[in-house]
């Protein structure tokens, strides 16, 4: 296995060798780096091309810089050919020990372990490692696949990991990264085209519907149909499209039956079911249950569904009706995500309230329209509070240049400024 270190220099941050860390994403780094010097396994998981490897490096390089030395620090990436020698637990040990003992390492190894789940049972060594009080370990990993915490880690590691979900750049990170200032013109370039991180390199349309569909289609290969020995690929991926098309939308397994069965296509409630799940657990999309306010409980059967990323709908699937409407509430969905609250949609009697936001002890309702310039829109989107008689804080989100004044305690926020309320 010698050979095998010369093989991967290129990756690792050895001899004052600098790899490629991209953009920086200063709040996950943030996040992340508060737990650096514990026991606890740092678990980065998200949707493939969000970025988690650009993370992970940059991480490694914040280490450096702060004096620990590169040799250190092994960064192990399962998408690369370099690293095939590794296919299972005992290998992935047995590699660990050799770069010690060739490196002459002694104190702390930083492993730094990209799309784990392809190492197969990796768990054991992580857990091995985690728990080794002989040779110090401290470990990061990433996988593409939200059930890399719900089974493997949730059974073997319970306790000992803290996970952070890594989404396509926010609103402020793409300002950042394109030096925009903070304004209409640049929130409707943000929901118009993507925030998958690689896209900002691609100038035309035609290449980025390209390199949508190659996302696309390594997702659902490779997190879906691989995994799960999914048996139709086909209706796997008109799922998809149903769910990108319905966005906002009220939706259950049995409208996806009625829609499947007016094309007189033949499916059953338990396939459909395990379809939706897989496509959640490769964070394609994300479920908003429904939640009644006055009762402050789940409601079961139907809920919503919202797209990770808005650029599935943009360059793939543009040919349905969406408006700006659609866009934004997906956009203010995946805000309320990335600054950690539980999204849901609320339910009242007569009517429903767009989203209700959830984080601790702090509660946000949000009602979201393109504009409420017309009189009839703006006592429609403002009176949808009516009913409710808490003190939580009441938003109406917009994409209005003018700011509207409170009306009986209900604010109106622009949809770019709507990270200031998040902090």
């Amino acid at each position: 296995m010698k050979e095998n270190i010369a093989n991967i220099v290129k990756y690792n941050f050895w001899d004052g060798n600098s790899p490629e860390t991209g953009f920086q994403r200063s709040a996950y780094l943030e996040r992340i780096l508060k737990f650096s010097g514990s026991k606890l396994i740092r678990v980065l998981v998200g949707q493939r091309r969000a970025g988690k490897s650009f993370i992970l490096r940059q991480i490694i390089k914040n280490l450096v810089e702060s004096g620990i030395h590169g040799s250190h620090t092994l960064y192990i990436n399962k998408e690369f050919v370099e690293y095939d020698f590794i296919t299972n637990y005992k290998q992935l040990a047995e590699f660990v020990q050799l770069y010690r003992t060739e490196m002459k390492l002694g104190g702390k190894l930083y492993l730094f372990l990209d799309e784990v789940q392809h190492i197969e049972g990796w768990e054991r060594t992580v857990d091995s490692f985690a728990q080794d009080f002989a040779e110090q370990y401290e470990l990061y990993i990433t996988g593409s696949n939200s059930e890399l915490l719900a089974g493997e880690l949730a059974s073997l590691l319970s306790g000992r990991y803290v996970s952070f979900e890594i989404s396509p750049f926010s609103y402020g990170e793409y300002c950042h990264f394109h030096a925009y200032e903070q304004n209409r013109g640049s929130f409707l370039e943000y929901i118009q085209s993507g925030a998958l991180p690689d896209l900002f390199q691609l100038k035309d349309v035609d290449s980025r519907r390209l390199y949508m569909a190659a996302v696309k289609d390594t997702i659902l290969l490779r997190d879906i149909i691989y995994r799960y020995s999914i048996k139709d690929a086909r209706l796997l991926e008109d799922i998809f499209a149903y769910l990108v098309n319905s966005v906002s939308n009220l939706t259950s397994v049995s409208n996806l039956i009625n829609y499947f069965g007016s094309k007189n296509r033949r499916v059953n409630y338990e396939t459909i079911a395990h379809y939706i799940h897989y496509l959640e657990t490769a964070f394609l999309v994300h479920r908003s249950e429904r939640y009644q306010i006055k009762g402050k409980e789940i409601l079961s059967g139907t809920c919503k569904y919202y797209i990770n990323d808005l650029s599935f709908r943009n360059y793939l699937y543009s040919g349905y009706g969406y408006d700006l409407g659609f866009l934004l509430e997906n956009a203010v969905y995946l805000q309320l995500k990335v600054e950690g609250y539980q999204v849901y949609t609320g339910a009242l009697r007569n009517g429903e309230i767009d989203f209700v936001a959830v984080k601790g002890d702090h509660t946000l309702y949000l009602q979201i329209a393109v504009t409420v310039m017309d009189q009839q829109v703006y006592d429609r989107e403002f009176g949808a509070f009516k009913t409710i008689d808490d003190n939580y804080e009441k938003f109406v989100v917009t994409l209005d240049e003018i700011r509207f004044p409170s009306f009986k305690g209900i604010k109106h926020l622009r949809a770019w400024e709507l990270s200031e309320i998040l902090k």
